[in-house]
């Protein structure tokens, strides 16, 4: 089973919202969100080929826009690469696409996953959580937005730590009473709202 792509763009904006903007886990993206400068694309891959294929696709269309239109891309994929292993190898090709395409340095991508794990962490770690969307989802960013929002925030190097505590106080049942998973149907869907406890391990990207 899946969703449709509506059903994904939506329980993509819910997780922004609730998780991302409302435990405050990225301090730039209220900004870009508020705006509508934040595009929404699902792909129908279902095999890593086809899905570097919307990628490429994605980040020229994204690098051809004006940044007040559309700043910043989230490529969600609920159709492939549901095995984080498999997501993270994936991420390879993603970061030699750049390079093809000559825009390393110009945009860059961001990685999350439903399943997503820190090396060195256990599957239930709830720090894992900061990264966790609700369907695999390649955040594609401008380098020069980054650039200005760090310049407009002066401790973001603090970001990182400053989220592991607030997961720690969160904790998982916090996690699932936000209630940002994907919709049933999907494979990631759990009863609770949060991720299953048995994640292969994984290697931090």
């Amino acid at each position: 089973m899946t969703v449709s792509s509506q059903v994904a763009i939506e329980d993509t904006r819910v997780w922004l919202e609730r998780a991302v903007i409302g435990l405050n886990l990225c301090p730039f993206a209220k900004s870009v969100h508020v705006k509508g400068q934040i595009h929404y694309a699902v792909s129908r891959a279902q095999s890593a080929q086809e899905l570097l294929k919307d990628l490429i696709v994605e980040l020229k269309e994204l690098l051809a826009l004006d940044p007040a239109a559309r700043d910043t891309t989230l490529l969600i994929a609920p159709d492939c690469l549901a095995d984080f292993l498999d997501f993270n190898d994936f991420l390879a090709d993603a970061d030699q696409a750049l390079l093809d395409l000559e825009l390393d340095g110009v945009l860059q991508i961001a990685n999350l996953h439903p399943d997503y794990q820190f090396a060195g962490t256990r599957a239930d770690d709830i720090t894992n959580y900061t990264n966790r969307s609700p369907y695999p989802t390649l955040h594609l960013l401008r380098e020069e937005s980054i650039d200005r929002a760090v310049e407009a925030f002066p401790e973001a190097e603090t970001i990182f730590e400053k989220n592991m505590q607030t997961m720690e106080r969160l904790g998982l049942e916090g996690w699932a009473a936000l209630g940002v998973g994907c919709s049933p149907g999907c494979p990631h869907d759990s009863p609770d709202g949060a991720a299953p406890a048995t994640v292969p391990g994984n290697i931090e990207r």
